[in-house]
């Protein structure tokens, strides 16, 4: 509490807080802002069960916004879409990856391209929507959606509210991270994840009110939530660290002195992308498979329903791909062997060069199965843990990892301008500040 209360004796800090909330909180309320021509108590009494599919999923993404109608219905999505596509680009076409080694005037020049491909996702997402949103006036019990549906006017203002609505939360983030603390995109997704937690708790008090639900499962459900919570917490911050070592250097009439440090490794290089694109491609051939009446697509539907085999053994295998694929992507040890041979670092036992290359990709390897098991894990619990107490965890696998790494990210960034300012961040003793301070190396 200490640590909080000097957050806000801070004044830069102060003031980057206080304008993180001021626009977590406009986005909030443009979550309930409804678009033009739409009924949005018809579309809540839709929704009500669509919670299983893509639907459903993408709703939770965006806060309630798919729910609501709301102008912000697309979300930041388009704009995470985007900056995926240029990232797998990056790797594919020779000029972009000029570009992103140019620095920072390459990577604008990125962040750029990255806004017009928002814009054009959007602005398809939006008449897919607005087609989606007619269709839905057909069907039985899903009533009056669209007032006018069928007409250019209702498709041509759907398509620009909902194409501007995720312009403006581009910039919303874009300004957090830039004058805020912690990164915008990240905060708008686990401002809109965590709306929904209040509502949660009142239903589950409301279930064991009702006893639908025992004493005992609660305490059991919530100790299970915490546990899993200390595990997340303690998997993202664990690291394999490679001792490097740089040989001396003649530095004008000098010898500089040699030196020692590490290559830090995470666990979990690929973080949530990889859960995120799993549930994406499973979810999607379920919800066109409920569009069917043939015998065969409602199979498949049950089958991909969150909980079941088939769906589990696919969803892990998918997480598996994508923590491998990601990985490769963000992180190339040839790339890292040839800056440690051109600035003479090695690793002690290795040979400088393709040898270095290998030994960083082996221990990369085994770092990403361990990884890839984990977010499969996390992301699977939530499910037995519904089958087992028969209550909606509103906090599933993927929503949780976000949540708690966007928190550990936040974290951390408040940390380093308290560290900054010799102040006690909210991982660091008292005691290890001293012995860093007297020279004694801390793990």
């Amino acid at each position: 509490m200490g640590t909080i209360v000097r957050i806000f004796q801070i004044p830069e800090l102060r003031k980057r807080i206080l304008f993180t909330l001021a626009l977590l909180a406009v986005y909030r309320i443009g979550v309930f802002v409804t678009l033009p021509g739409v009924n949005r108590s018809a579309m809540s009494e839709f929704m009500a069960g669509q919670q299983n599919n893509f639907l459903g999923l993408f709703n939770m993404f965006s806060g309630g916004a798919i729910e609501r109608l709301s102008v912000f219905a697309l979300g930041i999505m388009p704009y995470i879409s985007a900056s995926i596509i240029f990232q797998l680009l990056t790797v594919v076409i020779p000029t972009l990856d000029r570009l992103n080694k140019e620095g920072e005037q390459g990577r604008k020049k990125i962040n750029q391209w990255t806004r017009y491909g928002t814009i054009a996702l959007s602005i398809v997402q939006g008449f897919f929507i607005a087609v989606y949103l007619e269709n839905l006036n057909a069907e039985s019990g899903a009533g009056q959606i669209v007032h006018a549906p069928g007409t250019f006017g209702f498709r041509a203002m759907t398509v620009l509210t909902l194409t501007t609505g995720s312009a403006f939360i581009m910039w919303l983030g874009e300004q957090i991270t830039e004058r805020g603390i912690g990164n915008g995109m990240s905060l708008i997704i686990f401002a809109g994840i965590v709306a929904g937690l209040p509502e949660a708790m009142q239903q589950t008090i409301s279930l064991v009110s009702d006893q639908q639900m025992s004493l005992f499962s609660l305490v059991a459900l919530a100790g299970m939530v915490l546990v899993t919570i200390g595990f997340i917490v303690f998997m993202e911050r664990a690291q394999r660290r490679i001792p490097i070592q740089y040989a001396k250097r003649l530095v004008g009439n000098r010898v500089g002195a040699a030196q020692s440090t590490h290559l830090p490794l995470r666990v979990n290089m690929a973080g949530v992308i990889p859960p995120i694109f799993a549930s994406s491609i499973l979810m999607f051939p379920s919800t066109i498979a409920g569009w069917s009446d043939a015998a065969w697509m409602q199979q498949i539907q049950q089958a991909l329903m969150p909980g079941e085999w088939p769906y589990l053994v696919l969803f892990c295998g998918l997480i598996l791909f994508f923590c491998f694929f990601y990985t490769a992507v963000m992180f190339n040890p040839v790339d890292v062997a040839e800056n440690l041979k051109k600035y003479g670092g090695y690793i002690p036992g290795i040979r400088p060069g393709a040898k270095t290359a290998e030994y960083i990709d082996y221990v990369l390897t085994r770092l990403t199965v361990a990884g890839a098991l984990y977010v499969a894990a996390v992301c699977v619990l939530p499910m037995f843990v519904q089958q087992e107490f028969r209550v909606s965890f509103y906090f599933g696998g993927t929503s949780l990892l976000i949540v708690v790494s966007v928190a550990l990210d936040t974290v951390q960034q408040i940390e380093s301008h308290l560290i900054t300012r010799n102040y006690e961040g909210f991982t660091e003793s008292k005691a290890s500040r001293i012995r860093d301070r007297r020279g004694v190396s801390v793990a």
